[in-house]
C-alpha cells in the first residue's frame, strides 16, 4: 500500500554494523520547521500511479539536554485512473539521545479516516531494543541493537564531517507497525558550497547560504537471513552539518517523489535548566 510507505521517510535520514565516526564529536542539530513540496518524479506501470502531489511538513524541536520532539506530516493526493486518494501520515516522536528511550505515536488516514494507529516507548538496552507497544493488546517486542532517529542523523553528520563515504547502520522511528528495525547503508559524497543558487529549493535555504552541504543517499533494507536484498526505499538529499536537508528524492522502487524545500523557519534552541546548587 502506498500510503504505509510513504511515512518511512521521516528517518530522512544501533549500534552501527560499520563504520563509526569516531573522535568527532556529536554536532549540534538546529531546531527547525521545514516544508516541502511532494510531486511524483516517476513511476512503473505496475505502480498504477498517475500522480502524487502534496506537502511534507517536518518540525524539530528542543535541545540535547533536554531531548528532541519531531512532528512529522506527509498528505499526499493520489491519483490512479479515475481513483483520487488522499493519505495522510503522521508522527511525532520524543528522542532523549543520551538516555536512549524514544517514545512515537503513528497515524495513517485515508480520506480522512484513520486506519492505523500505533503508539509505543523503545529503549535501548546492552543487548538490544526493547519496544513497548500499546494497544489492546499491548505488545512487546525486542529488536537487535539499533539507534533512534535523531542519533542516526549525527552519525550521518559526523562522518561527513570525518569524510567517511560509506557506513552501515541500524535504526528504529515506530513507522509502520513500529516492530521491527531497519538497516540502513549511507553513502556521503564530497561536500560542496552552491552550485544550485538560482533553484528555488537553494532559495528557501537561503539563510544556510554560506554552509556547506553533502549529497546524501541511504538506503533501506528489511532484516535478510542470508544473501543479498534489494532496498525497500532510497532517500537521497542535501545535508547541512546542522540536520537541515532539501531536494529530497524518495524511491520506492515502483515510484518516487521529489520533496522541494518551499519553506524554511529556523527555530531557537530550548533554554536548558541551570544545574541545581548543594
Amino acid at each position: 500500500m502506498v500510503g504505509g510507505k510513504l511515512v518511512s521517510v521521516v528517518v530522512l535520514i544501533a549500534a552501527t554494523t560499520g563504520a563509526r565516526a569516531e573522535n568527532v564529536p556529536a554536532p549540534p542539530l538546529q531546531p527547525h520547521r521545514a516544508v516541502y513540496d511532494l510531486e511524483l518524479q516517476d513511476a512503473s506501470e505496475r505502480s498504477g500511479i498517475d500522480a502524487i502531489y502534496g506537502r511534507m511538513v517536518y518540525e524539530f524541536t528542543g535541545a540535547a539536554c533536554k531531548g528532541y520532539t519531531t512532528r512529522f506530516r506527509f498528505a499526499t493526493r493520489i491519483v490512479s485512473g479515475d481513483d483520487l486518494r488522499l493519505s495522510d501520515q503522521r508522527l511525532t516522536s520524543f528522542e532523549d539521545v543520551a538516555a536512549g528511550t524514544y517514545r512515537f505515536e503513528n497515524q495513517a488516514f485515508t480520506d480522512e479516516t484513520l486506519e492505523k494507529e500505533v503508539k509505543g516507548t523503545a529503549t535501548r538496552g546492552p543487548d538490544g531494543v526493547t519496544v513497548e507497544l500499546e494497544g489492546d493488546p499491548s505488545k512487546t517486542v525486542e529488536l537487535p541493537p539499533s539507534i533512534f532517529p535523531t542519533a542516526h542523523m549525527q552519525e550521518v553528520i559526523a562522518n561527513a564531517l570525518k569524510g567517511t563515504p560509506l557506513f552501515d547502520a541500524r535504526t528504529f522511528d515506530g513507522s509502520e507497525d513500529g516492530d521491527k528495525a531497519l538497516l540502513v547503508t549511507t553513502i556521503i559524497g564530497k561536500p560542496q558550497t552552491g552550485g544550485d543558487e538560482e533553484t528555488a529549493d537553494a532559495k528557501a535555504a537561503s539563510a544556510l547560504s554560506a554552509k556547506p552541504w553533502w549529497p546524501v543517499t541511504a538506503s533501506y533494507f528489511n532484516e535478510a537471513p542470508e544473501g543479498d536484498a534489494e532496498p525497500t526505499y532510497r532517500l537521497s538529499f542535501k545535508l547541512y552539518d546542522n540536520g537541515v536537508s532539501r531536494d529530497l528524492v524518495m524511491d520506492y522502487g515502483d515510484f518516487a517523489l521529489t520533496g522541494k524545500l518551499a519553506k524554511l523557519d529556523l527555530l531557537p534552541e530550548e533554554a536548558c535548566e541551570p544545574p541545581e546548587t548543594p
